[in-house]
């Protein structure tokens, strides 16, 4: 799949969003500011990443967290994954949150969140009085328990 990236102003001498390993499913995403940010204990803010993108119809872009930022210092997505939609042409930005105890700094061109492309479906909705019955039924948040039943 192709996706037309543009590179906005304050993204100028970044390395564009790039798979870091051949596995990966997540691009990079790099924080697009100047200087340095602190982002304080319990504080949230909308980082911005430096490019807008063109995704196919039928396509979206979700930022996720990574990994090492949320184990080692408690920052976080926000609202992971946020969808990024295809007919969306503004600049993309990563919404971070501090869970973590200390202030932490992020630098312009620091890796601060992922972006995966994922293919979706326009569902048709139909009303109807009635849904066929399941073995789960209307049981959920816990319902299924939280211990594996062994054979």
């Amino acid at each position: 799949m192709k996706i037309g990236l543009k590179r906005l102003p304050n993204g100028q001498g970044l390395a564009l969003p790039h798979y870091a390993t051949e596995g990966a499913a997540g691009l990079d995403l790099l924080a697009a500011i100047e200087g340095e940010i602190e982002l304080l204990p319990g504080k949230r803010a909308a980082i911005p990443c430096g490019i807008a993108i063109e995704l196919p119809p039928g396509a979206e872009a979700q930022v996720r967290p990574r990994s090492g930022l949320a184990l080692n210092h408690g920052v976080t997505v926000l609202n992971a994954p946020g969808t990024i939609d295809s007919d969306y042409r503004g600049e993309i930005k990563a919404i971070l949150i501090n869970h973590g105890d200390a202030a932490f700094r992020i630098a312009r061109g620091a890796k601060i969140a992922q972006m995966v492309i994922a293919r979706h479906e326009h569902a048709q909705i139909v009303e109807s009085d009635s849904l066929s019955n399941s073995a789960r039924g209307a049981g959920g948040f816990g319902s299924t328990g939280m211990t594996v039943k062994t054979q």
